[in-house]
């Protein structure tokens, strides 16, 4: 999984407590605003309130698809029936063998037949799905049977794809990024002014979203059999983005006791 971490933009701290943070959001002109809101408070009162730092952060990541189905497909059309099912189960248990010879798991191989009369003649047909976790060793595996069989054997093109729930995954990981992202912002703006970071206050995704390849994929998505393997791996890719806010409490620095 490939992450990026955009640039972060806003920032609010708050060092100094204010005398009245009640009229912050009241209609009053530029300089009663200044006057009246940053009138610092007593002693007393600044101990008991709280400072803060709001920060945002952004963070984008990435998944590549996890699995990839490819479907073998074997007929054959004979005058006799047994002649046209002898010849699709030769190439058959060839497959299957070749395929167990590979590692595969037979879970991951799903096998159907069909047999049935077409005019004068018998036509057997038996499609053979392949789920892999293991690009490189598909690559092989199709080539292999590409060299081997003959015409009468049709191997479609790899089908990508991710498993249950990577989405609500790849959604989660974006947002623990963005937080971490406004957490070292707000550690590094508190050091910045020679304060100490405190405990969240509050915690808040503002904005989620998730989208599957790159925003010029959809014009080659109709050519997708044009495609190289590595295009249609980029095509699958999903991504997702999460904007947070966050407000942390801000600590004055610790004052460490001298010995002399």
């Amino acid at each position: 999984m490939s992450l990026q971490q955009a640039s972060q933009s806003r920032v609010f701290v708050e060092l100094v407590p204010w005398a009245d943070r009640g009229r912050e959001n009241s209609q009053v002109s530029g300089r009663e605003t200044l006057l009246g809101l940053r009138q610092p408070l007593s002693s007393a009162q600044a101990q008991s309130s709280t400072r803060e730092v709001h920060v945002s952060g952004t963070a984008e990541v990435s998944a590549s698809p996890d699995r990839a189905q490819v479907t073998v497909r074997v007929s054959s059309t004979k005058e006799a029936a047994v002649e046209a099912k002898k010849s699709v189960c030769r190439r058959l248990d060839y497959i299957t063998q070749s395929l167990q010879q590979q590692g595969l798991q037979a879970e991951n191989v799903t096998v159907t037949k069909d047999f049935r009369r077409v005019e004068n003649a018998y036509h057997m047909e038996a499609e053979v799905c392949i789920t892999f976790t293991e690009f490189g060793k598909m690559q092989n595996i199709c080539n292999f049977l590409v060299e081997k069989l003959d015409s009468y054997v049709v191997i479609s093109q790899p089908q990508y794809y991710h498993t249950p729930g990577s989405v609500e995954n790849l959604r989660r990981r974006a947002c623990l990024v963005a937080v971490e992202n406004a957490w070292r912002k707000a550690q590094e703006v508190c050091n910045l002014v020679g304060q100490t970071l405190g405990k969240p206050l509050l915690i808040k995704e503002e904005e989620t979203k998730e989208w599957e390849g790159q925003i010029d994929d959809h014009q080659s998505s109709r050519l997708s059999s044009s495609l190289t393997v590595q295009q249609k791996i980029k095509s699958a890719t999903i991504h997702a983005a999460s904007k947070v806010f966050i407000t942390f409490e801000v600590k004055g620095k610790e004052k460490r006791n001298k010995h002399f």
